[in-house]
């Protein structure tokens, strides 16, 4: 079980980070980057699973700059709130969040070599950082909404980045995922018979065995890239 605390970004914005401690020596170290829905206790559990596999695992709160404090479930509901901050989000000028993620990553560097990894707003962010950020050695973006579009595949990563999509997904239509493929043949991309939200054990979309071989693929490239 990790605990938060609070990390300082470049602007002097203080903002609340889950952190997650490995057992023993940390093998390096994994941001994790939240859906809309905040550090919930779904995102605390991707993080608190990367420290059990010996990372220092690092989920900063990216509405805190609009909200603090959310944490949202996975109702008609919710979902409205989440899309609502989101969009706050986004409107901030740029780069935006962007600085809490690059305090994350430096947080996180006292563990070694920094993987990011995200969720559906949160794997548009990392698809971000890996472009924008300084000190990541790799990024693992799942169904990253928007990642897709023309504005975002003009982006040049500077890290290995590892895509996960869902061909059932009707928030990222299977057509641009494989124009973002062919547009980034160094990216590794990988489709999945499974919906958006995949990976959340807490949804109805979850999908156990698209989320079992997206983990190990994950975990694969981390330990590839982050040794």
């Amino acid at each position: 079980m990790g605990q938060f605390t609070d990390l300082k970004a470049a602007d002097g914005h203080v903002f609340p980070a889950y952190v997650a401690q490995p057992a023993g020596t940390p093998k390096g170290a994994v941001v994790v980057l939240q859906e809309i829905f905040g550090v919930n206790s779904h995102i605390r559990a991707v993080a608190d699973g990367y420290a059990a596999q010996g990372y220092l695992a690092v989920a900063p709160s990216t509405f805190h700059r609009v909200k603090a404090g959310v944490e949202l479930g996975y109702t008609e509901a919710d979902m409205g709130e989440g899309f609502g901050l989101k969009t706050a989000v986004e409107a901030l000028p740029a780069p935006g969040v962007l600085l809490d993620i690059q305090a994350a990553v430096d947080h996180a560097a006292s563990a070694g070599k920094v993987g990011i990894v995200g969720y559906c707003w949160g794997g548009l962010l990392v698809w971000r950082s890996a472009a924008e950020l300084q000190g990541l050695s790799a990024a693992v973006a799942y169904y990253g909404g928007g990642v897709t579009t023309p504005a975002e595949v003009a982006r040049q990563p500077k890290v290995p980045v590892l895509a996960h999509f869902g061909d059932q997904d009707h928030w990222i239509p299977l057509d641009t995922v494989e124009a973002f493929r062919a547009a980034h043949p160094e990216v590794q991309t990988h489709v999945y018979a499974a919906n958006h939200g995949f990976n959340c054990d807490q949804r109805g979309s979850y999908d156990a065995a698209a989320a079992k071989a997206a983990l190990e693929r994950s975990l694969a490239f981390f330990a590839q890239h982050l040794a």
